[in-house]
């Protein structure tokens, strides 16, 4: 049985390991985001928009919205996690979404409609290095999941269809 396989006593991989690592940590921060004190400002969260003045940890603006974001990304992780395949995807995916976003924070009136996430300066540079990280990871950790086996997912498929 590889480390791609599912079940019990399965080994994880490096990418798995890092998926579920990032899956859990966004699954705390959703968490946290509802917590009063650790998010200040706490009776000032909106469900979304620019309004709200809900700070996580006194620095990152939040809404319901934005928590629930993270809620969702925190579950993806955590599930994607099984398999080395999806680990990458979650991981790429993940990592260009979150450009995405620096690049739409960046590009928006912070006082207009169109920050309904809501995000600010330490919002935008944290989406970055988030983007950053997670690319670098399904990268450099996809590849070598591939080395590791000796071939690439295509390969094995190939061989797979052929022993049968």
């Amino acid at each position: 049985m590889t480390a791609t396989n599912r079940g019990a006593g399965t080994a994880k991989t490096p990418i798995q390991i890092a998926t579920l690592a990032v899956g859990a940590v966004f699954l705390l921060v959703g968490v946290l985001g509802f917590v009063p004190g650790v998010t200040t400002n706490y009776d000032t969260m909106t469900a979304a928009g620019h309004h709200s003045g809900a700070m996580l940890l006194g620095v990152f603006n939040v809404s319901i919205l934005h928590n629930v974001v993270h809620l969702v990304f925190g579950v993806a992780g955590i599930l994607l996690a099984r398999s080395v395949p999806r680990s990458r995807i979650y991981l790429l995916g993940g990592g260009a979404i979150y450009l995405v976003l620096f690049v739409y924070g960046l590009a928006i009136d912070r006082d207009g409609p169109a920050n309904f996430v809501p995000l600010n300066t330490a919002d935008n540079w944290l989406h970055l290095a988030l983007a950053l990280g997670m690319i670098a990871l399904g990268l450099l950790l996809g590849s070598r999941a591939n080395r590791s086996t000796g071939t690439s997912s295509r390969a094995a498929a190939d061989r797979r269809g052929r022993v049968q």
